[in-house]
């Protein structure tokens, strides 16, 4: 391998979580999760001699993942391809708290249940990003981030008081 392949790889070894965060919360299922895994991974291969360092690697990573994935979605119900939702394994951990993970669990199954934008949104806030960053990667304004995650954050509880 060349530098540049070895480059790529630490790169995508040090910011998997970016990939599996995005390929949980829009897919079903375990291998579903895989297959956008991979569409995510080679994208980024793709455009990985293009990036400019104009910003973040992060930020250019979220949005190719982002667009890969809403992309891949949009294609789904075009043909009519859906499979059942697997159940969420959450890793045990020495400090498990029971009732915080079903909270978690409730609280990702009402965010799947949102549009596709509305989950990437959510994903990016979850994820510590501040409104100019998710501005920056989903390509809308700081101010209508602010007003999206708002009025997304009602619907969310609105549908958790319930």
């Amino acid at each position: 391998m060349g530098n540049k392949d070895d480059e790529f790889v630490l790169l995508i070894q040090e910011n998997q979580g970016i990939i599996f965060k995005i390929t949980t919360i829009y897919t079903d299922n375990a291998i579903d999760q895989q297959d956008l895994y991979q569409d995510i991974v080679y994208q980024l291969w793709k455009s990985y001699g293009t990036f400019r360092g104009e910003a973040k690697i992060s930020t250019w990573m979220y949005r190719i993942a982002l667009n890969t994935a809403i992309t891949r979605l949009k294609k789904e119900k075009r043909t009519g391809h859906r499979v059942s939702i697997d159940q969420v394994v959450l890793q045990q951990t020495e400090n498990y708290d029971m009732e915080f993970e079903e909270k978690l669990k409730i609280l990702y199954a009402k965010i799947h249940n949102l549009n596709v934008f509305e989950k990437g949104l959510m994903l990016l806030l979850l994820e510590g990003k501040k409104y100019n960053e998710i501005a920056e990667i989903t390509g809308i304004s700081a101010s209508n981030v602010g007003t999206k995650i708002s009025r997304i954050k009602q619907k969310l509880k609105n549908q958790l008081v319930k």
